[in-house]
């Protein structure tokens, strides 16, 4: 799985804001003061429920929550700053986190899950979550939530194409629109996808699938796109930024994170000089795929009510603004302002789509395995 990594060009906004939240109390909380400490409400409709201060710890365990990643340091900071909790910095993949809670199901180190939303799915399916819908679970959308309340999407990532704007002036080239676009032979002569067994490269293919008219039981769509490109140059890439400040190559298909870390991020470049674009399919089909990232409250684990609030604390608006600030979507992005480094918003709402993240579970190792074995394309698998 691909994890955003590195820092944010909005450093200073991110504390800032960081520094600004001061009154989400007054959304989650009801400060009676019984039970030795502060009591907060927490919870949305059945799940709603008091939790006392008197009880937390002094440092909340949670995997992959951890700096670096998708500004949660900045999140962190902001939830000991409103409610006294520190965050351990929890570094690690969403993958090396569900072989812990596996590790340790009969007793649990951490109070919740953070990270890839299908691993969470499968963390639910070990039995290894319990349920708990926290305030604004309301405003998730259906498909990014289960409905019994085990694994919530906090933030989403979106199938996008980065380009250097520089050389595709140079070539004489427009910028690309639809998929269809990316078939001419002097951007797919040096195309690169990421391999279709990582979670992006899998968002890749199945937004190129679904673009031409596939499905997860049809993958044809994309084999023959692959074809097609194949025969120009186009091929696999693990790592893009090298190559591409090189300029080895010249458009890459990654998550939009990728591509707007690297037009804002890197020192090799001039932000005129990367482009980050949304395609959609050849006659206005959705071509980009967005992955969502949750969280799940781990069964019989320490700590829950602590986990409860910081958990409500993601969906509120303050923080889910904070996401923007690494170049992540959050999950509430079209109640929000987003900020005008990202496509425009009528990109991802003209060509973003979900497929339903408990089907994709139980069928991705099928899918993976036939694209890597039916894939003309070469390099890096």
């Amino acid at each position: 799985m691909s994890e955003p990594t590195g820092t944010t060009r909005r450093a200073v906004l991110s504390s800032g804001a960081a520094a600004g939240i001061t009154s989400l109390a007054g959304c989650l909380s009801d400060f009676t003061g019984e039970g030795g400490g502060q009591t907060y409400t927490v919870g949305h409709d059945d799940y709603e429920t008091d939790v006392d201060t008197a009880a937390f710890p002094t440092e909340l365990q949670i995997y992959c929550v951890q700096t670096g990643w998708s500004n949660w340091g900045a999140v962190m900071e902001a939830f000991e700053d409103e409610y006294g909790i520190s965050l351990y910095d929890a570094q690690g993949s969403s993958g090396e986190a569900l072989e812990d809670m596996r590790a340790n199901a009969r007793n649990p180190t951490h109070s919740a899950y953070n990270g890839g939303y299908s691993f969470g799915l499968q963390a639910m399916n070990d039995n290894l979550t319990t349920d708990y819908k926290p305030a604004n679970w309301d405003v998730v959308p259906d498909d990014l939530k289960t409905d019994n309340g085990h694994v919530t999407a906090t933030r989403q990532m979106t199938t996008a194409v980065t380009y250097r704007a520089d050389v595709y002036e140079e070539r004489g080239l427009d910028a690309p629109e639809t998929w269809e676009d990316l078939k001419h032979p002097d951007i797919a002569k040096d195309l690169a996808f990421t391999p279709p067994h990582t979670a992006n490269g899998q968002a890749s293919a199945l937004s190129v699938n679904r673009a031409y008219g596939g499905d997860l039981d049809d993958l044809d769509p994309v084999i023959e796109y692959h074809e097609e490109i194949a025969d120009h140059g186009a091929d696999f890439r693990r790592n893009v930024e090298g190559p591409m400040t090189s300029g080895e190559i010249s458009t890459v298909v990654e998550y939009d994170y990728t591509g707007l870390n690297l037009k804002y991020n890197n020192d090799e470049f001039d932000e005129d000089q990367i482009e980050v674009t949304i395609l959609e399919g050849p006659d206005g089909e959705p071509g980009a795929m967005s992955v969502p990232y949750g969280y799940a409250l781990l069964r019989n684990a320490p700590n829950p009510e602590a986990a409860k609030l910081f958990m409500d604390y993601v969906l509120t608006e303050d923080c889910q603004e904070l996401f923007f600030d690494a170049y992540v979507r959050p999950i509430r992005a079209d109640e929000l302002d987003q900020p005008d480094e990202f496509p425009d918003q009528s990109s991802y709402e003209a060509a973003g789509f979900t497929v339903d993240q408990e089907t994709l579970v139980e069928k991705q190792t099928d899918i993976q395995e036939e694209l890597v074995d039916r894939t003309p394309l070469q390099g890096a698998q």
